[in-house]
Parts: structure tokens; sequence; C-alpha cells
């Protein structure tokens, strides 16, 4: 019997599985001012965010959506849910989290790997985060490791106003003000000076409810010369209706400090992913991204490095899998403010079963920043004849005193390679399975063992059905 080489859509089961919804309390469809104080209300803010909230809602307004990416006319904010809050409140015992909301993380593994190598875990229901946790010895060096609503609250609230949307503004871009309107739940991290976290710390972020949209807010200060891993992990279930995510990162890396920042992104095929990530590295930091991105109908994802400090550097790498009905339009962003300072880009894309791949890259080096280098490399791999890859590279240098280069390469899987692969008994599928988890190496190979081992699962996922 020949074996079957096609199958109509991946096995998603360990993430599109989704939970009944018994929310506590959603807002209403759309999105007013009326809407915005009434999320204000719930997260019990600060009269300064209050304020702040209205300020981007009208910044919102004021603004035009993008029209250079992919489309994304079927978002339509009138039928989205900004707000969704979980029947349950936070809890730093996994125990007391409500069984459903439990079950849906125990699904993900989440509590196995902080229980295995993680320092700490944040993990995110809808709107809400439910529960946070961080190791008694990570804390008993001074880590902060909270959700960002209680430590506006706490003795860190100064310093959350002063760093809070001031990389990321809301007149950034359209959905930054959105953000800025709406947002709800994510991490506040602080590493204070010369503290090394040995282990990483986590945050997950579950969608669960359809037609809503999840603005979690990351903001992470690594101080002087201190070092720390942070992960984050996303996935949501597949439903009929657009969900969105535009939630917002902002880092901040001390003189010598470094971070590095872990991403896997798994949203199902009903999501527009708008996320934007941002860090600003004073002199001598390091800024390392780890980077990848499986899911989602249509993204828009450049994480930005502002490279201030003199001898500071940041690493990007990243992979892209783009399937059926994905739009994916990712990349990187880089500014050299400081002298001496460097960067590297490396990315893979995937495209397959006419997904289309864009790379876009922006790599800035100002007047002031001599002696600076930049490299972008950028390969793209198409898996079929009716898939789509393109790069888009930016270069925009002020200065004679730099090195920057560009390297891009798109080809197909050589056919060759599979025959080879196939001659020595193995399948044609798993072959090619092979052939892409290779090209993809650079990527797994940075990241810590369990999630290397989940996006080649993910690879392995997409892979079925991208023959025949």
């Amino acid at each position: 019997m020949k074996e079957k080489t096609y199958v109509e859509d991946i096995d998603r089961s360990m993430y599109d599985f989704r939970n009944e919804e018994k929310d506590a309390y959603k807002v209403q469809e759309g999105l007013t001012p009326a809407i915005v104080e009434q999320i204000s209300k719930e997260k019990n803010d600060p009269a300064w965010m209050q304020l702040f909230r209205l300020q981007s809602l009208q910044i919102y307004n004021s603004m035009e959506i993008p029209n250079w990416g992919p489309p994304i006319d079927e978002l339509n904010m009138d039928q989205i849910v900004t707000y969704v809050r979980p029947n349950t409140k936070m809890s730093a015992k996994w125990s007391e989290v409500p069984d459903d909301i439990k079950d849906t993380f125990e699904r993900l593994g989440i509590p196995q790997a902080e229980r295995k190598s993680l320092a700490g875990v944040g993990a995110q229901y809808d709107s809400e985060l439910v529960y946070h946790n961080v190791k008694a010895e990570v804390a008993a060096q001074g880590v902060v490791y909270t959700d960002l609503e209680s430590a506006m609250h706490g003795e860190y609230a100064e310093m959350i106003r002063t760093h809070f949307m001031k990389l990321v503004k809301p007149n950034d871009h359209k959905f930054a003000a959105l953000h800025g309107a709406v947002w709800s739940g994510g991490s506040f991290v602080y590493v204070p000076p010369g503290v090394s976290v040995e282990i990483p710390l986590q945050s997950y972020f579950r969608l669960n409810a359809p037609g809503a949209g999840q603005f979690e807010h990351t903001l992470i200060i690594v101080d002087e010369g201190a070092d720390l891993h942070f992960i984050e992990g996303c996935s949501a279930p597949k439903y009929n209706v657009a969900n969105l995510h535009a939630g917002c990162v902002e880092l901040f890396v001390g003189k010598n400090a470094r971070l590095r920042y872990s991403t896997i992104e798994n949203w199902s095929k009903n999501m527009y992913n708008l996320n934007t990530k941002r860090a600003i590295v004073e002199e001598g930091g390091v800024m390392e991204w780890v980077s990848g991105s499986f899911g989602s109908h249509t993204s828009y994802l450049y994480p930005m490095t502002i490279l201030k400090g003199k001898d500071s550097r940041m690493e990007f790498t990243g992979i892209t899998f783009a399937g059926k009905g994905q739009n994916l339009d990712t990349g990187a962003k880089v500014v050299h403010t400081g002298k001496n300072t460097s960067s590297y880009i490396n990315t893979r894309s995937i495209s397959k079963d006419g997904g289309i791949s864009t790379f876009r890259s922006s790599v800035t080096i100002g007047k002031n920043a001599k002696h600076s280098k930049a490299a972008v490399s950028c390969q793209s791999l198409m898996l079929d004849d009716i898939s789509r890859s393109d790069t888009i590279p930016a270069m925009d240098i002020r200065t004679k005193d730099a090195n920057v280069g560009h390297e891009a390469k798109i080809g197909k899987i050589s056919d060759d390679a599979v025959f080879y692969l196939m001659s020595r008994g193995i399948s044609e599928e798993d072959a090619r399975a092979m052939i892409v988890s290779g090209f993809a190496d650079n990527v797994s190979k940075e990241l810590p063992l369990e999630y290397a081992v989940e996006m080649n699962n993910l690879i392995r996922l997409e892979m079925k059905g991208s023959i025949g």
C-alpha cells in the first residue's frame, strides 16, 4: 500500500484544544473611551495610567492602518473583545489554579518545564496572569519577577512609570497606540546590578476566548553587569473568527549587562499577530534575540534594538515557517548610535503550500556610531512552486567609518538530496523534514533543549502535507 504523503492540515491537537468559556468578566466588542475606562477600572490603574490609556486611544483613532505590509482588511476592531478576565485570581501556588485552566498549561508542559529547568514562570490566560512564581534562591538574589499590575502599586511603581512605553511609544504606529489603550497582563522583571540568573525565567501566553485580543506588556530591566535569559511562549486554539495579538515587549539592558530573549510563537492560523518588541542597550551591553514564528494568519513582527552605548552589541537569530493561508512578514531592526557597536542578524524562512514569507531588515548607523559593524544574512527555502519568499533589506548609513554587509539566498529543496536520503531507506516525507530541520539548525541550537525539541516537532508537524 502506498504511503499517504498528503493530509489536509497539520495535527495541532497539542495546541488546538480549547476550554469551555467560563469567563468571570469580559468587555463588549469594539473600542470606545467607555470600554477603555472600564478596563482601567477593572485593572485598578493609578491615575496616570488611566490618562495614558485614554491618550493612547486618541492617538489610535488618529492614525492609519499600515499599508505597506500584508493585508489586514479582515481584522475588524468592532468585533474584537479587548479584555477577558478568566474566572480566577492570580496564584503563586499551582494547586490553587482552577482545574480547567491548569489542564491547559499541563498539556502544554509548563509546570514540568518549571520543575525541571526554569527559575520562574508566569502563565497568562486570556487577559490576566493566572499563575506567577519565582524560585526562592532567585528571589534571594534580589531578582524581581512579578505581574506588571502588582508592580505598579508596589515599591517599583516609579520605575515602571519612568520606563513604561518609553521605548515603544503609542505614536510609533497604530497598534502600539492600541496596546497603550487596552494592554492587560504581562510581566515585570528587574535584575539588580551584578546578579547573574543562572537558569531562565519564562512567561507563557495562552489565548482561549474566540474573537478576543491579547495585549500583554513585558517590561524587563537588566541592571549594570547583570545577566538574564528570558523565554516567551505563545499559543491559541483555532477558531473560525479572527483573534488579535498586539502585545508589547520593552527591554532595558544596562552597562556591561546581557539579556537573551527567546520566543516560540505558535499562534493558530486565525490570529493576527501584530506584536512590537524593542530593546535599548547601554555601554558594553549585549542583547541576544532568538525568535521562532510558526503560527498566525498574518504577522507583523520586527524586534528592534537600539545600540546606544559604545561597545554594545546585538545578535538576532530567527526562523519563520509560513504554510497554507499564512502571510508572515517578519525580520529585525537595529539602530547604531554608540561608537564601536556591532550587530548580526541571521534568519531562516521557510514557506510551503502557498504560504508567503517576507523578511524585512532595517539597519541604521548614525553619524556618531564610528567603527560600527553590521551584518545581515537571510536564507529562504521554498518547498513547492506555489509558495513565495521575499527579502526587503533597508540600510541607512550616516558615517563612512563603518563596516556593513548583507547576504540573501533563496532556494528550493534539492531533489538530489531527497533522492539520496530515500535511497538510504528514509521516506520522502521524513527526508524533506530532515532537510528542513537541518536548514533551521542554527536557530534550534540556540534554544534551551526542551524548546528546541518543541521547534523541531513543529517543523515535523508543518511538513505533514508538504509533498504529494
